[in-house]
């Protein structure tokens, strides 16, 4: 291409918040290809096929623009909606705000802007702006500025998987009732919140797909933690969990089950209801339907009336029980912590039912880093963020709300979308991707505003490459960010500890336990299946062996005494200015096997399949654990007398 023929293609790009170029997780400078730019901005919606197409794309682009006279969304923060410029009014711009409650309030243009004298209450409200004979809308968000603040600091807790979480009367996988035991014992031993991965649906057929971060939906949850109360019984003692069984098990128990009465269906359970029945008779891939089925519109004999019916009764009896957990847990010392997956399954219910939503032809991912130098595919459709606009953000709103009504804690789960994500076109490696800008300010008013809504604390998941402006961004908006101890753990240097707007966590669902990052299990698990090329395994092991030694110097302890050196990690993290310190149950006895190993896949290692080593009675019944969470929980009520 000549040299106007790319700067041409690089305005296009920065009118569609396409970087052209960008710092990868190696800190090497890269330049974005062409034929990235013309697929990533084609899915965007640009009339383009080849870099030649880019000046014609612009055109069209601007044209569109100059009929509007107000963006799609407005934020009005603390109720305050700022002047806001309009155009293609000529000064004759009437306008009418409707308020969620349908009070209406008048608003007039003057000099060019419009704005509101009116504090406008929170809420999700319509702006109808006229001008002669042309009118436009937009959705304006109202919402706090701060993030509800929780339950103040000094706080403690432990993180799970749910599935994992096993007790003598567990079934195929642990259930909301070995949730209430859990939460039960944490409670008498200080605790003050138990977290969760994803409690989302996920595809549990013959081809099961048990992670918890590709879910069939972000709008439901999973029927396999429904608790079943006598209507099962325990299954054997298994080296891995299966959906399958776990999904046998629920469906036998609610077979008799009558589908709930009309009332309680509303038109989105109804729709996911018939999806799944229609899967059940067209296949589970929806883009192989037929073409009617495909676009949206499924006739009743393309639906399994059983397998429909299966999804109404799971559902409701969800929705009841998480209600009461939540009401229980108001009640009690425990709080319930869940997680916000940050994508969703392309064969799901939510990709289906929003097709316009979700942009077509490329997935999301990540750029080459240290632990992944080839780069991630996570291989789920992104968000269009200009049809997310267009609709007010209505579906990040409800996947906030569904889950913030039953949390006190919700995790953003790479809360770096909210700014950008990592486009990868169909068919290209993974390290010719480029970043995709999302309309930052507006996302994070719909987070606060599901906080306050909700009575939920946010925290976001900031690891990794953070853009300044989501740096910005969490303090003004009182979210806390993510401390990981093996992340601030290196070889040269003080290890910093935690500061008192991060939640304090020793590794992740994703990192090594503590006691196999002590050990390096994880650098030989990673050459195992192909993660990490064996030349550069010694090089990997003796920095491990570096810094994990540089931390137990400084702790005053010794890794060959991991278990003391945990005493003395989880003290120094209790007595640090963090809010929330969390740690993984199964660090309390020192498991070595990870829950996931990220790049590798299920036929690689038993990913989010394995069980956790003890019943939550030998748990329990521990003294070296019950010694472990006495010093976390100590040193946190020395931390909140400070």
């Amino acid at each position: 291409m000549t040299e106007v023929g790319v700067g041409t293609l690089h305005r296009l790009a920065a009118l569609m918040g396409v970087a052209t170029r960008y710092h990868d997780g190696l800190g090497r400078l890269v330049v974005v290809s062409p034929d990235t730019l013309v697929r990533v901005c084609a899915s965007l919606g640009a009339p383009i096929e080849a870099p030649g197409d880019a000046a014609y794309a612009i055109r069209a682009l601007r044209s569109a623009e100059a009929d509007e006279m107000l963006p799609p969304v407005l934020v009005a923060w603390d109720g305050i909606l700022d002047d806001e410029p309009v155009s293609a009014t000529r000064g004759r711009g009437r306008g009418v705000l409707t308020l969620e409650d349908g009070t209406q309030l008048e608003v007039e243009e003057r000099h060019g802007t419009i704005g509101l004298r009116h504090q406008i209450p929170p809420g999700y409200h319509r702006l109808r702006l006229e001008a002669g004979e042309r009118w436009t809308e937009s959705t304006v968000i109202s919402a706090p500025i701060r993030s509800f603040a929780g339950n103040g600091t000094g706080r403690w807790g432990v993180a799970a998987q749910l599935a994992a979480l096993r007790s003598a009367r567990s079934r195929s996988v642990g259930d909301l009732a070995d949730l209430a035991v859990a939460c039960d014992w944490l409670g008498r031993c200080g605790g003050d919140l138990v977290a969760l991965l994803p409690l989302l649906p996920t595809f549990n057929d013959e081809a099961a797909e048990p992670s918890p971060y590709s879910p069939v939906s972000r709008l439901f949850w999973s029927e396999l933690v429904l608790d079943l109360g006598d209507r099962h019984r325990p299954a054997p003692a298994a080296s891995r969990l299966s959906v399958r069984a776990a999904d046998a098990e629920v469906r036998t128990a609610l077979a008799d089950r009558p589908p709930p009465p009309a009332e309680e269906i509303d038109a989105e359970l109804a729709g996911y209801a018939r999806f799944r029945g229609a899967q059940r008779r067209l296949g589970r891939d929806w883009r192989r339907w037929p073409a009617t089925a495909r676009a949206g519109a499924i006739d009743d004999s393309s639906v399994d009336r059983d397998e429909a019916r299966f999804h109404l009764v799971a559902q409701t009896e969800a929705r009841r029980q998480m209600i009461d957990l939540r009401r229980r847990a108001d009640e009690g010392p425990v709080q319930l912590g869940l997680d916000l997956a940050v994508g969703v399954h392309p064969e799901g219910y939510d990709a289906w039912s929003r097709q316009g939503l979700f942009a077509a032809g490329v997935v999301v991912g990540a750029p080459p880093d240290p632990g992944f130098p080839s780069g991630q595919s996570w291989g789920f459709p992104p968000v269009l963020p200009h049809r997310s606009r267009e609709e007010g953000h209505r579906y990040l709103a409800a996947s906030v709300a569904h889950q913030a009504a039953l949390a006190g804690v919700l995790r953003i789960d790479h809360i770096m979308a909210m700014s950008r994500l990592y486009w990868i076109p169909d068919g290209m490696d993974l390290d010719a991707g480029t970043y995709v800008g999302y309309p930052t300010d507006e996302l994070f008013a719909v987070l606060c505003l599901e906080s306050h809504r909700n009575r939920c604390e946010l925290v976001g998941e900031n690891l990794g490459t953070v853009p300044p402006e989501v740096d910005e961004a969490l303090p003004r908006h009182h979210i806390r960010g993510t401390y990981v101890t093996q992340f601030a753990t290196s070889a040269t240097g003080r290890v910093p500890g935690p500061r008192p707007d991060e939640v304090a966590m020793i590794g992740t669902h994703d990192t090594p336990t503590f006691a196999g990052w002590l050990t390096g299990a994880d650098i030989e698990e990673r050459v195992r299946v192909g993660l990490l090329d064996p030349a550069d395994a010694e090089h990997e092991r003796q920095a491990r062996q570096l810094a994990t030694h540089k931390l137990a110097t400084q702790l005053g302890a010794t890794i060959a005494e991991p278990a003391r050196l945990l005493d003395a990690l989880l003290g120094w993290l209790g007595a640090s200015p963090a809010p929330l310190v969390i740690l993984w149950l199964e660090d309390l006895w020192l498991e070595d096997q990870p829950v996931n190993v990220p790049g590798s896949t299920t036929t690689d290692r038993p990913n989010w399949q394995r069980p956790m080593r003890h019943l939550l009675e030998a748990v329990m019944a521990d003294p070296t654990v019950a010694r472990h969470v006495e010093v976390l929980d100590q040193a946190r009520r020395r931390r909140r007398k400070r």
